[in-house]
């Protein structure tokens, strides 16, 4: 392959282009949303236990796998409480359980898991729960995107690598087996094929080793870890990737053999008994090709899977032979090596059905895995999902426009391609006549020359600017370049979308997590404060309720009960709230008397972490007390 060649620059900067607007388009697209999502944990998050539980339980909304790291129980000074492991529970593949060591003492243990959801992506979180009563913690636990690392950052650009170099492989491949079986066409694109199996054989590999810092938040150098690697070929996007691999390596044996027969072949044509078994080898391959997405990313989970995941295939095939062709005609269309043949109209005419076709197929599928995967109208407007794919929906449509321009001047194209006054007119061999001349006689009247058939002038007649039909065609096969070049581009915005949607929470998934997760999750904090004056009857307790609890807007009930447990009216109760660690406050509550209790409905708190309440109870004109406690705010 000589790489200085024309048709070798070309696909090098039509790959280029592609990874140019994927990185364009994605790269301040934020981090992306998994699948899966914590539904529920015992103990309870902000749960305050009187004895140390034996074990830690997550359940999550749908299966997930992890490491021996996965999910960590470390105690106040930061030390694990859990010597082994996680394990599912009694089989349950969306659970995880760690057993506790004995004797842990009092205070607030943090529980940080990460787990890799069936889809593929990489979910954490963490929760804490407090033994005896709450206390302060050392354990820092980070809270920035699952993608904002060195190993996430590489593999999300590698996978919008994969499913470029996806896309100008089927493509190339559907347009000269489908549209112009001919040995100049496979010649002509064999470049364009040679790019798109390297780029999707390159990135592929380099998925494999960074699964494993992918799912576990390490550095880039663990990916040559042999244990990593190991695990990684054991789970179920590792499977898919090397059946990926294998899959390319029969295609490169494919090609190479075709290409051996077809130079053995100058007629133009691809031989009739190796045409047929080349197209069925390929889609073979196509399919299985696809199949490697579709069994390990959003279809794989979710509802319906049986059904999603064939109509992902046609899905992703649909758009390689779409935005693949398109590149590839652009290609083609612009070709200015020195002997080589235009594309014929025919060819085009063939592509522009093939592409209609796919587009049909894009749209179809398109829309069940919206419904699939968004499951509302409100959910466009109101999830990470559902904004991206209402982009994707606008980009889409802007295709289809300039689409139908590409068919107007395809249209022409074929029309003139298929008239006969599009060839130029046959000029017969003109007739020698031997013409008797005498010597030195004026020249003929008719201005013919000697030996003419007859008197028709050798050019036009002056003045006829009518364009001859080559001129005409030259034209179209110009506007239909510049409509195609266009669609590709927008084509490739279209294949970014994608690619981002791909790695992004659906809105349904989100739906149906929120009512769990909510129900799981404290709706308010409550602290009793006993207090006491030093004199009979003038003992009892304040109940103090935050809700939600949370950082930002609470509202704060307090109740004053008696010793024997009665309500008890006092005059005057005041509360404020300070976080000696970062100097704030006093916040004062304002309570006001609602005759019977005490409340405040617009208490702002500004930071998490355990608040001290300073509650003072004043019983008397000269009786009153002060007294403290803690609260942990999330």
């Amino acid at each position: 392959m000589h790489t200085g060649s024309p048709a070798a620059r070309t696909s090098l900067t039509v790959l280029a282009l592609v990874a140019a607007i994927l990185a364009l388009v994605l790269g301040g697209a934020g981090s992306a949303f998994a699948h899966a999502g914590l539904s529920g944990s015992d103990p309870a998050d902000g749960s305050v236990l009187q004895a140390a539980p034996q074990q830690v339980t997550l359940t999550f909304t749908e299966s997930v796998s992890f490491s021996e790291d996965s999910l960590r129980v470390l105690s106040p000074e930061n030390e694990r409480a859990n010597p082994r492991p996680a394990q599912h529970v009694d089989g349950k593949d969306n659970t995880a359980r760690v057993e506790l060591s004995d004797e842990l003492p009092q205070g607030t243990y943090t529980v940080a898991w990460r787990v890799v959801s069936a889809d593929g992506h990489p979910i954490s979180g963490a929760f804490i729960f407090s033994i005896g009563k709450p206390s302060d913690t050392t354990v820092v636990v980070a809270t920035g995107s699952l993608e904002d690392t060195a190993a996430g950052r590489l593999y999300g650009f590698l996978r919008y690598v994969a499913y470029s170099g996806l896309a100008l492989l089927v493509g190339a491949a559907a347009f000269v087996l489908v549209c112009w079986p001919t040995a100049g066409a496979v010649r002509a694109v064999r470049r364009l094929l040679a790019v798109g199996w390297a780029a999707l054989a390159a990135s592929t590999v380099a998925l494999l080793l960074l699964r494993g810092p992918y799912e576990t938040a390490g550095a880039l150098t663990s990916a040559f870890d042999l244990s990593r690697l190991g695990r990684t070929v054991t789970g179920r996007p590792g499977i898919a990737l090397i059946a990926r691999l294998v899959l390319l390596a029969s295609a490169a044996v494919l090609l190479k053999r075709l290409a051996v027969r077809l130079d053995r072949h100058d007629d133009g044509k691809v031989p009739d008994d190796l045409g047929a078994p080349v197209r069925l080898a390929g889609a073979v391959l196509a399919l299985a090709l696809a199949f490697t997405w579709a069994s390990a990313e959003h279809a794989s989970a979710g509802i319906q899977v049986p059904l999603a995941i064939p109509v992902s295939v046609l899905h992703l095939l649909a758009m390689g032979v779409w935005l693949g062709g398109l590149i590839t005609l652009a290609i083609l269309l612009r070709r200015r090596e020195p002997g080589s043949s235009a594309i014929p109209a025919s060819a085009i005419g063939r592509f522009s059905t093939l592409a209609f076709t796919a587009i049909a197929v894009l749209v179809g599928t398109g829309m069940y895995q919206s419904w699939r995967q968004v499951g509302s109208w409100e959910a466009l407007s109101t999830t990470s999902f559902g904004r991206i794919l209402a982009v994707k929906i606008a980009a889409v449509v802007l295709v289809l426009g300039v689409a139908y321009f590409s068919r107007r001047w395809t249209a022409r194209l074929v029309h003139e391609g298929s008239s006969p006054a599009a060839e130029p007119p046959a000029v017969p061999e003109p007739e020698r006549v031997r013409v008797v001349q005498t010597v030195g006689a004026p020249p003929s009247p008719t201005g013919s020359e000697p030996g003419s058939a007859s008197g028709a002038p050798a050019g036009g007649e002056p003045g006829d600017d009518t364009e001859p039909p080559a001129a005409e065609t030259d034209g179209y096969r110009r506007s239909l370049r510049r409509t195609v070049a266009a669609e590709a581009v927008l084509g490739v915005v279209v294949l970014a979308i994608t690619t981002l949607l791909t790695g992004t929470q659906p809105s349904r998934a989100a739906a149906d997590r929120a009512p769990t997760a909510t129900a799981q999750e404290p709706q308010a904090k409550v602290v009793t404060v006993p207090f006491e004056m030093g004199t009979a009857n003038k003992r009892g307790t304040v109940q103090i309720t935050l809700a939600p609890g949370r950082v930002g807007e609470n509202t704060v009930e307090a109740i004053v009960f008696t010793a024997d447990g009665g309500l008890a009216t006092v005059p005057e109760l005041r509360l404020t709230l300070t976080q000696d660690d970062l100097g704030i406050g006093p916040l004062d509550a304002k309570l006001k008397n609602q005759k019977g209790y005490w409340a405040a409905y617009d208490l702002r708190l500004p930071m998490p972490g355990v608040w001290t309440l300073n509650v003072t109870v004043r019983t008397t004109d000269i009786d009153q007390v002060t007294v403290r406690d803690t609260v942990r705010i999330t």
